[in-house]
Formats: structure tokens, sequence, C-alpha cells
């Protein structure tokens, strides 16, 4: 899991992305501030879309971290995640974030948040279907996309 920055009307927003161990996407979120509660809204977001991790592998951001605490705290599962700090375990999500920023101008960026996470929402199903994690073995990438479309 890790977080990086996408300029949102000349601010500096903030994109939560995970990718597990294989490379596939599991969620996204993209918030205005790099705080605890939006890092804990996150992780809520992707355990609830998802199952439970046993272990995420985090940079040094004291946010993240005690949102992870926050949910263990919380947790219903009786099962705490193991935490793991340390930035070269998450390059895999790193690498995985130069793709969204290559499609987006870095310099430019977006006028508005919802645009912006409209945008990013269709960069990220794009990246989803590249990577074969919805497409159908019959189907054609293009029809994929139309089906989720349709």
């Amino acid at each position: 899991m890790d977080e990086t920055y996408i300029k949102v009307a000349g601010k500096d927003r903030y994109l939560y992305r995970a990718v597990d161990k294989f490379g596939d996407t599991v969620d996204f979120l993209l918030t205005k501030r790099r705080m605890k509660g939006s890092a804990q809204k996150f992780f809520n977001k992707a355990i609830a879309n998802n199952q439970n991790p046993r272990v995420i592998n985090i940079d040094k951001s004291g946010s993240n971290f005690t949102a992870i605490r926050a949910v263990n705290r919380n947790n219903f599962w009786n099962k705490n995640i193991k935490i793991r700090r340390c930035k070269y375990l998450n390059n895999c999500v790193e690498q995985d974030h130069r793709n969204i920023k290559r499609r987006i101008a870095i310099d430019t960026g977006f006028k508005e948040f919802e645009s912006a996470q409209r945008t990013l929402a269709g960069i990220e199903v794009v990246s989803i279907i590249r990577k074969n994690q919805i497409v159908d073995s019959k189907k054609s990438y293009f029809k994929t996309f139309l089906s989720l479309v349709a």
C-alpha cells in the first residue's frame, strides 16, 4: 500500500493505492488530505471490497501506520493485520504508480476534484483490465471494457 500525489486545481491531492503481491490492483482512493482519517477510510474501503489482508507493506508514513493500528483496534474478525514498514518492500506498488502518472499530465493536473476522481477511476479500470484481473478468456480487452460500460 502506498500513496502518491496528483495535482488538482494547483494543489496536491493524494491517491492511495493498494497492490497485492502478484501486482494486481486491490483498491484505490483519491483524498484531499494525507492524514490518519484518509488512510483509515482507504483501509476500511479496501478491506470491505476485498478480503482481510494478513500483512500490509507500507513505507515510513506515520499516517498509514496509525490508520492500520486503528483498523486493528476496531476489527471484528479478531485477526490483526501485520504491519511491515520497509520502503523497499512496496516497490511493486511504486512501480505501478508509474502507469497512472504516465497517463495524466503532472504539470497541468486536473481542474476539479470530481473530474480527477472520475478520470482516475477510468484509468484504474483500464489498468485492471490490462492486468487480466477481470478479463474473460473468451473476450477481448475492448469487449470487456464495453461490458463494464453497459
